[in-house]
């Protein structure tokens, strides 16, 4: 019987602690009760870029930032990565804004079949039976919320399909998380420097009005920035299908702050809903282990 490695058991505490914190924004957002969620994913941006840049410099990591910067030719991918993570952040807070968490959580629950659909419909990849199957489980759950439940659940989609393009754009680009999310920061920086500009020349910005607010909206950017160093250390020591399944860890914590915390109600139909999610991730989850590739001999 193998024994788990130093470094393996290091990164399941680094995956862990990653999806731990992102499990809980939602309660770190609530905190910006009043701010309009456009108001509060302008300073995400900025602040996280600052901090970004502070990161990059005590871990040196200047060299591929610049190999990035100095191809601009190139930079229009990156771009595309900037403008779905920023539509993703955006849709999130309005989602803890409008105190619908369970919408989100069920978003985070499809992206990794939505994953699996792209694959298919634009890069021509192949699926197993079990995949298909999920992916048809989990759009019969959608047709299920929009024809017997009359909502079509746009924030779960919109969250699903932004950061599953997101994904899809990401894998074209030659960066690491911490210096690709540097870079994409840095390209939204000038747009989310004058969006800054013309709240305070409006007398709309909610920036000064305590400093508590003041705070906790440049902590946004530590907020932003210290799960993805703890996801790098990940993602460097474990496999893809461990990884695979701590993501789950995620949207389970959201909904359960949706219900306990929140408040938000569950009726029978769309829990129905959420049971053949589950059902789909399992079978993907099934595939995807009966799929990975046996350790190569030393």
């Amino acid at each position: 019987m193998k024994t788990a490695t130093p470094e393996a058991t290091k990164g399941v505490l680094f995956g862990l602690s990653a999806y731990t914190l992102w499990g809980c924004f939602p309660l770190y957002f609530a905190l910006f009760a009043g701010v309009p969620s456009y108001e509060v994913l302008i300073h995400r941006v900025v602040w996280s870029c600052l901090f970004l840049a502070i990161v990059v410099s005590v871990l040196r990591r200047w060299a591929p930032v610049r190999a990035a910067l100095s191809k601009p030719k190139n930079l229009g991918l990156v771009l595309g990565c900037a403008v779905f993570i920023a539509l993703n952040w955006g849709i999130y807070i309005y989602a803890v804004e409008t105190r619908q968490v369970l919408q989100a959580s069920l978003g985070y629950f499809l992206t990794p079949l939505v994953n699996v659909a792209m694959g298919m419909l634009i890069l021509r990849e192949k699926i197993s039976r079990l995949q298909g199957v999920a992916v048809v489980l989990a759009a019969i759950a959608i047709l299920y919320q929009l024809i017997l439940l009359g909502v079509v659940p746009w924030i779960s989609l919109l969250l699903a399909f932004s950061f599953g393009t997101y994904g899809l754009l990401r894998k074209q680009v030659a960066l690491d998380g911490l210096s690709g999310l540097f870079v994409e920061t840095l390209l939204l920086l000038p747009v989310g420097l004058l969006a800054l500009s013309w709240l305070n020349f409006s007398g709309e910005s909610h920036f000064t009005e305590s400093s508590t607010l003041t705070l906790l909206l440049m902590s946004s950017g530590i907020v932003t920035a210290i799960p993805l160093l703890f996801f790098a250390g990940a993602a460097r020591r474990l496999r893809l299908s461990t990884i695979g399944f701590l993501m789950y860890i995620n949207p389970t914590l959201q909904f359960c702050l949706a219900l306990l915390v929140f408040d938000e109600p569950l009726s029978e139909q769309r829990l129905l809903s959420f049971i053949v999610i589950w059902l789909a991730l399992g079978l993907y989850s099934w595939s995807a282990w009966r799929e990975r590739k046996p350790p190569q001999p030393a």
